[in-house]
């Protein structure tokens, strides 16, 4: 600090407020100018695109259609009716709890082991991060591979058992399940290596000073880590949540047909898919699905951070 800066702390009150007041006008100033840039890309890239989808919602809005007569909400009161879209949103909103459990149980998990102090220990964590750096092409063709009803690696492994050949990505009760498991495989590194972060921001002091009472490695885990986790927890499902929610690339590359057997892997974006850029082409449809998609979205965040953001020290 200055020598300037020194004699005005040193002055009256009153001029010590102002030199603050002063102080943090600059420092609002400077993070309004680093954030300029993307505000721009927000308004352009994002913004408008929302107000657009919002406009064409209102719209019988068809690609090949040469006129797009206006309905107001009647796109979305067809879609309060329309059996596809309650039986996508079920199956993505299941499909959603399930990962986002399994993928935050075995991020956590993962970062606790590659954070103690073994050897090899980058070696383990770049292995485990490996997958989340493959495409979901990649990834939904090997694990197609893997869950085959015929001639999967897993069924093979399972005859082993003398458990029969399971039709993973054929039946009903297991579709989603299976879709979930790989899901988790290849999403759950980028979570690790945030609890890796969150993990090594808590002070060894904490630890130490609960060993010397006596307190085991299960009560440093509940005692100590977890509720100093629980920002880190919050951003992790409220992140996954929104992911998961706009599932697509697994439904489409796995289950054969895409989005079955029947409707059993219909995903709410599977389905915008099919609306709008598929058999009639209906944007205007689909604009409101995403809009009603967006919605429902923003109620799970919101209802997350009224449950668990009020236990949450920032």
């Amino acid at each position: 600090m200055a020598n300037s800066d020194v004699a005005v702390l040193n002055a009256a009150p009153t001029k010590r407020r102002a030199y603050r007041l002063a102080l943090r006008h600059r420092e609002a100033l400077a993070a309004y100018l680093f954030l300029t840039p993307f505000f721009f890309f927000f308004i352009v890239f994002i913004l408008r695109a929302v107000v657009t989808a919002v406009q064409m919602s209102l719209y019988d809005w068809k690609i090949l259609a040469a006129t797009h007569p206006y309905v107001g909400l009647g796109n979305y009161q067809e879609l309060m009716g329309d059996s596809r879209w309650w039986i996508s949103l079920q199956n993505t909103i299941v499909f959603t709890l399930m990962t986002v459990t399994g993928t935050t149980i075995l991020a956590l998990a993962a970062a606790v082991a590659v954070n103690q102090p073994i050897k090899g220990q980058s070696f383990f964590r770049v292995l485990l991060y490996a997958p989340a750096v493959l495409s979901v092409g990649v990834v939904g063709t090997t694990w197609q591979w893997l869950f085959d009803g015929q001639f999967g690696l897993v069924n093979y492994v399972l005859s082993f058992f003398g458990i029969p050949r399971i039709n993973w990505l054929g039946n009903l009760s297991t579709v989603l399940p299976t879709l979930s498991l790989t899901t988790i495989w290849w999403g759950f590194g980028f979570p690790m290596l945030i609890f890796l972060a969150g993990l090594q921001g808590i002070p060894d002091q904490l630890y130490e000073a609960a060993r010397i009472d006596g307190a085991n490695g299960r009560k440093l885990f509940r005692f100590i880590t977890l509720p100093l986790l629980r920002p880190t927890i919050l951003f992790v499902t409220v992140t996954g949540l929104i992911g998961n929610f706009q599932v697509f690339g697994q439904v489409y590359t796995m289950p054969s047909p895409a989005g079955g057997p029947g409707f059993g892997s219909y995903t709410v974006i599977y389905y915008l898919y099919q609306v709008a850029l598929r058999g009639s082409f209906n944007v205007g449809y689909g604009a409101a699905i995403a809009i009603v998609l967006a919605i429902i979205i923003s109620i799970f965040t919101i209802t997350q951070f009224s449950l668990f953001g009020r236990r949450v020290e920032y």
